[in-house]
């Protein structure tokens, strides 16, 4: 929950804005400020105070506790200019706060923090628990000085700076070709590597250059081994073990709990790397093992009796089949899905009486993750904020030369560029999927959505289930041309690629036959180039057969760019030496009308038909 605090007759316009945004999520605390303050600092999660900054710090700082559970405080002016993060910047959401406050109010976010500052992820906000020198570290990695990254395996993590070195096998040539800028030898076809040079300093790069030969001062470590952590260390806990439980009936959680923590100390794995426990479904409401699964923090996932017999295990045993109908519960659990069995089935050991919980542990192989994402259009206010977010997550962005230069200022430091020139396609998607396989965070941009014409097709057709694909919606250009044109796909509509080049022009034909027969509004992408100009025509007479000659036609070039045109002309008059790739061209339908010098399609309501008897 959200506290709304205020003292002025503005601050509480502004308050009430923000709670009429944000119903469900807010909660107003009225009276004395101080008194206010201080309820809503103990009971939400973050505060919202329109007050001045120095009012805020001399009222919060009596109740301030430790970082790690204080609430996120922000702080809006008087006049409505400035959201500011105050404290709690990341473990407490300030900053995201700072910035969806002003998203509502239309001020500017003030954001300090260092890591945010700079585009450098924090440690702290990865989703993933961290232990040890996180200032320090983070310190490190923003001064330019080496740090080593030490992972077991390749995590998708995001893009962290070029002083910060991997040692797994894994990142070698990609790393070396990344930090130099140039094409890197080996990757198919014409496929380059760049690193995105973001926003660091270049006082930063220059400390980087000058202390390559210098020991690292600072380790960031990927790994769930319980490890020594030293002063300038810094240990992020992957989410990569599954935990298998098995439970009598009345089992306690102190029993489950600590049988689970006994299984993992015993391998020297951290209880922080564990991302769920798992069960037969008969045991999914069973008290131990849903107590356990809260304590630890981790979701419960449950299987059928038939799905865990079907897992081959090294320790089956006739008591679960008997009882539950499977030959294991701990191990099948644990193993459904593949991973590496580190702890076998092993019992509780209870004084004085028979076990009742089993577990096991299994380490799960890391997943890489592909973010399809469509950019839209062109115009920066298209790109909606889910596909900024996955382009600025991706630790490797692989795309078409010409929209990586549109995206190329929101990469993060050290993001590794893929890019290639028109008719790459198929190389880009290969590319990308072999990333992700690779174990990297990964995005695959292309115009529009990249659903339609665009990459994620051919990628999908590359993809296993060995890796998390993501999409990513973007406006496609047929939608943005409608917007500018008026209306024309306010009923049944079809878009059909008049490029032949991945499918012959006999079924092209025959789909743009069966939309003028069907009297369907038909968007044409790919409508003309040098090499290819008679599909346009060809397809233009094909829905004059079933159309008048005065049926409307838009045409936009360029939809939503500073350099676009559009205009409104009809299927006879249309002259086709005027279009190219770079436009889109919108057929109506019967019903299909100019109105207003806009491009309408009516919808077939009651009162449009009643209007025009």
């Amino acid at each position: 929950m959200i506290g709304l605090i205020s003292a002025t007759a503005a601050g509480a316009a502004a308050r009430d804005r923000l709670a009429a945004a944000w119903p469900g999520r807010t909660q107003v605390y009225d009276g004395p400020v101080r008194e206010a303050v201080g309820r809503a600092f103990a009971e939400c999660e973050q505060l919202v105070c329109f007050l001045a900054t120095g009012a805020v710090v001399r009222l919060v700082a009596p109740l301030l506790a430790d970082k790690a559970s204080d609430p996120g405080v922000v702080c809006v002016d008087e006049a409505q200019r400035h959201a500011v993060s105050l404290i709690g910047g990341h473990g407490g959401g300030a900053n995201e706060l700072a910035l969806a406050v002003s998203a509502v109010l239309g001020c500017a976010p003030v954001i300090t923090t260092a890591t945010d500052a700079t585009d450098v992820p924090g440690l702290d906000t990865l989703g993933w628990p961290v232990e040890g020198a996180t200032a320090a570290v983070t310190r490190a990695i923003l001064d330019g000085t080496p740090v080593t990254l030490e992972a077991d395996t390749v995590w998708p993590l995001p893009p962290l700076p070029s002083n910060v070195a991997a040692t797994h096998a894994a990142s070698g040539m990609a790393e070396a070709a990344a930090a130099a800028a140039v094409p890197v030898g080996g990757l198919p076809g014409a496929m380059a590597a760049t690193v995105a040079a973001g926003v660091l300093a270049e006082a930063a790069s220059a400390a980087a250059g000058s202390a390559k030969d210098a020991a690292p001062t600072a380790v960031l470590r990927v790994t769930d081994r319980v490890v020594d952590i030293g002063e300038r260390e810094v240990v992020l806990r992957p989410p990569s073990l599954v935990v298998g439980v098995g439970a009598s009936k009345g089992a306690s959680g102190d029993e489950v709990f600590g049988l689970v923590e006994e299984a993992l100390a015993s391998a020297g794995l951290s209880v922080r790397s564990v991302a769920a426990l798992a069960t037969v479904d008969a045991k999914a409401e069973e008290a131990g093992i849903v107590e356990a699964a809260a304590r630890l923090g981790v979701p419960l996932r449950t299987y059928t009796a038939e799905e865990l017999a079907r897992i081959d295990v090294p320790n089956p045993s006739g008591a679960p089949l008997a009882a539950v109908g499977t030959p294991s519960v701990a191990e099948a659990s644990a193993l459904v899905g593949g991973g590496e069995l580190l702890v076998p089935k092993r019992k509780s050991t209870p004084e004085g009486r028979a076990a009742m919980a089993t577990c096991a542990v299994v380490r799960k192989e890391p997943r890489g993750r592909l973010a399809v994402v469509g950019l839209g259009p062109g115009a920066r206010d298209l790109l909606t904020p889910r596909a900024r977010d996955e382009i600025r997550r991706a630790s490797v962005l692989v795309g078409l030369d010409q929209y990586v230069d549109q995206i190329r200022d929101l990469l993060r430091p050290g993001t590794r560029v893929l890019e290639s020139g028109l008719g790459a396609e198929e190389e880009r998607a290969r590319t990308a999927v072999a990333e992700a396989r690779a174990g990297h965070a990964v995005a695959l941009i292309g115009s529009g959505d990249a659903g339609v014409y665009a990459m994620a097709s051919p990628a999908l057709a590359e993809a296993s289930d060995d890796i998390d694909v993501v999409g990513v919606p973007g406006v496609t250009a047929a939608l943005a041309a409608a917007a500018i044109l008026g209306a024309p796909l306010g009923h049944d509509h079809v878009s059909i690629s008049l490029s032949d080049l991945h499918t012959p022009w006999e079924v092209i034909e025959r789909r743009v036959r069966a939309a003028a027969e069907a009297d369907i509004v038909v968007t044409f992408y790919n409508p003309r180039s040098r090499g290819r100009d008679w599909q346009l025509p060809k397809a233009l007479s094909i829905l004059a057969e079933h159309r008048e000659p005065t049926t409307p036609v838009g045409v936009v070039r360029n939809a939503s760019r500073p350099d676009g045109t559009s205009r409104l002309t009809t299927i006879a008059a249309l002259d086709p030496a005027t279009v190219d790739m770079m436009t889109v061209v919108v057929v109506g339908n019967t019903a299909a009308r100019e109105i207003a010098g806009r491009m309408v399609t009516p919808r077939g309501y009651r009162w449009q038909q009643t209007e025009g008897s």
